[in-house]
């Protein structure tokens, strides 16, 4: 399918447009390496924001308007990840029907990172290595339901960090100590389930480069 591309190579971001036609088919996303996190939005029907993340199967989703675990639909992405140079749509209504925006997030060392912790459901919790200080934190647990969950510097400015958004909800900002920023990740502060229990799929981006990072 012929799409749109807007591309940052160096910030391994893309935002692609195209028409779907409810067909297997690949799109082109312009990043020149396999992106790790695409999230998918029908512009015409109210459907699923539908997430591929490497943490998962080419069979298998999430959706980041809902607080759903990940589930097995082999018509997201035909049952293929992303390539170097596009992006696989199966016959849903969520990746391939109408009119359709991709979001498109690779990593790029010392400033965008996109992977999984394992929660230990304890106040000392995993430390996340990124490369860099995070300005920027959203994660999900996959294997079970939960929110998404939204942190950043600018606004819990010292650790631990603690006010939080809800992106699958309406919801008001709400505060819950849960993290440590630090100059080369985060590192979990909570035994809060939805932080820090089971499987967690995470994009992180940095502050500044790695190599010049502080702590707080």
């Amino acid at each position: 399918i012929s799409s749109q591309v807007s591309a940052n190579v160096e910030a391994g971001f893309s935002i692609v447009t195209y028409t779907g036609t409810g067909v297997n088919a690949t799109v082109g996303h312009g990043l020149g390496v396999a992106p790790k996190m695409v999230i998918h939005f029908n512009r015409n029907v109210a459907y699923d924001h539908a997430v591929w993340h490497s943490a998962l199967l080419g069979t298998e989703g999430l959706r980041l308007n809902t607080t759903a675990a990940k589930s097995t639909d082999a018509t997201l992405w035909n049952s293929t990840v992303p390539s170097s140079t596009v992006v696989s749509l199966g016959t849903s209504g969520l990746t391939n029907y109408n009119q359709q925006v991709a979001y498109c997030f690779a990593d790029v060392p010392g400033y965008q990172k996109i992977g999984s912790y394992t929660g230990n459901g304890s106040t000392d919790g995993p430390f996340v290595h990124c490369g860099f200080k995070p300005r920027f934190i959203m994660y999900k647990r996959s294997d079970a339901a939960s929110n998404w969950v939204i942190w950043d510097s600018a606004r819990s400015p010292d650790n631990v960090v603690n006010d939080y958004l809800l992106p699958n909800s309406s919801g008001a900002e709400a505060t819950l100590d849960t993290l440590d920023i630090t100059s080369n990740g985060f590192k979990l502060r909570t035994t809060n389930a939805d932080n820090n229990g089971g499987t967690i799929v995470y994009i992180a981006i940095a502050e500044v480069n790695g190599k010049y990072a502080l702590g707080r």
